[in-house]
């Protein structure tokens, strides 16, 4: 399926993050289990964002059609548990984030405060508190962020109806 026409659904999952930097992979990882492991409702698309957010982001801002609802999985350092799944409001995103490809910049949370505030779309985060992410290139989450993947696509799904 193309991109453009995965957001004509109603509901857009956007597993975010890099996947070869440890538990930053952890929207990916998720995205990819919703994807092959849970039955996805036909008014919804998941995509595996990856790094790429920001440019799909910005391409829901210029369009005309919409989906009514932006499901954003990610993982970031909210000094809580490792491995905590959490929803999480735009406005109380760290000001630290786990990496330079994080959603934590400020662009990716602008325009998805864009997306909801003028253009009425509602937008839902759903984050995973991080073990670690390396400094260097090390792919793969840790035992604690792999057992949470099961638990936040079930929170996605939750939000899907």
């Amino acid at each position: 399926m193309q991109f453009l026409e995965t957001m004509y659904k109603d509901v857009v999952v956007l597993g975010c993050g890099n996947i070869l930097y440890g538990d930053d992979g952890f929207g990916p990882d998720v995205a990819e289990y919703l994807e092959n492991a849970c039955r996805i409702p036909g008014h919804v698309s998941v995509i595996n964002a990856g790094t790429g957010v920001r440019e799909m982001l910005f391409d829901l801002v210029i369009s005309e059609q919409r989906p009514k609802k932006i499901i954003v999985i990610d993982a970031i350092d909210a000094n809580r548990v490792p491995g905590e799944v959490f929803k999480i409001p735009l406005e109380e995103m760290p000001e630290h984030k786990t990496d330079d490809f994080s959603i934590h910049h400020m662009p990716t949370t602008n325009m998805l405060k864009e997306l909801r505030d003028f253009c009425n779309v509602e937008v839902i985060v759903i984050v995973a508190q991080i073990e670690s992410v390396p400094e260097e290139v090390k792919p793969g989450l840790t035992k604690t962020l792999t057992g949470a993947i099961t638990v936040a696509a079930e929170e996605v799904l939750r939000f899907c109806g």
